[in-house]
């Protein structure tokens, strides 16, 4: 076979030493690491900082103040309302529908008008300067990212060590083959659900500043408040169900490839040559 197709001995040599660089590497992540990394983190389950009873522990303060309500003089209300939408100013005619200006109270240039639409407060910088994000949560999430960037990287590793233990394609006897093929699978599956984790963690962020946004842009509404409350205890859970996850996938990885090694690693059995 080697004949079809002319191989540099040079580059066979290296290509050979890095298929036992592999081999080596994944047979000692399979029987060592992964049942220590499983062990670490059902220890890490049981720290404080994960198991926190009373989600208002984590809860992180919007340093916005409420601004001082703005009254707006000359103005009607009850039955006088409709007089009010038809005073002008002495200098023409203008409409009374437009922007309200918080700042001053005005409706357009000139007029005043109770029915102009609210847009809400221009914010140029914060009073406080840098709004900080949620200092309990993000040590979490600095202590969880490195455990799924690990769990990639060594799913990557084990799946190439697979791959490379398949035979090339033959009639019959592939038993062990579809085994491998499975093994395979399994490990592309923990690969994607684990980078979802770190996409999950960036669209916290990115929801959470959305919300500050909003706050510093309409300081008295309550429900923006509370919801990045929410949004932070959701966070939280979530990182808890992330660390249980990447440990249970440890766990049955390391049992899958365990409990069928031996076709892992001789998909054909070797029932033909015993008959000559």
């Amino acid at each position: 076979m080697s004949s079809l197709l002319k191989v540099d001995n040079e580059i066979k040599t290296k290509v050979d030493a890095f298929r036992e660089r592999i081999t080596a590497e994944a047979e000692d992540l399979v029987a060592n690491f992964f049942p220590k990394k499983l062990l670490e983190l059902d220890h890490f389950l049981k720290e404080p900082i994960i198991n926190i009873v009373e989600l208002k522990e984590i809860h992180s303060d919007i340093n916005l103040t409420v601004p001082d309500p703005i009254l707006l003089p000359n103005l009607h209300d009850g039955l006088d309302s409709q007089n009010a939408r038809k005073r002008k100013l002495e200098d023409g005619d203008m409409e009374d529908k437009g922007e309200l200006d918080t700042a001053t109270g005005l409706c357009g240039p000139r007029l005043i008008s109770p029915f102009c639409a609210v847009t809400g407060t221009k914010v140029f910088v914060m009073p406080g300067g840098m709004m900080k994000s949620n200092g309990n949560l993000v040590d979490l999430i600095e202590k969880v990212k490195p455990e799924i960037r690990t769990l990639i990287e060594k799913c990557n590793t084990v799946k190439m060590w697979v791959q490379l233990l398949i035979p090339r394609i033959e009639d019959g006897n592939n038993f062990g083959v579809s085994i491998q093929e499975e093994t395979v699978a399994e490990l592309r599956t923990v690969e994607g659900e684990a980078a979802s984790y770190l996409d999950q963690i960036s669209r916290y962020y990115i929801t959470r500043a959305k919300l500050v946004s909003k706050i510093a842009k309409y300081p008295h509404v309550e429900d923006y408040r509370r919801t990045v409350t929410e949004i932070d205890e959701k966070e939280y859970i979530s990182l808890k169900i992330i660390v249980s996850e990447l440990r249970n996938q440890y766990v049955a990885l390391h049992d899958m490839i365990l409990k069928n090694i031996e076709k892992i690693k001789r998909p054909r059995s070797s029932n033909a040559e015993a008959l000559y």
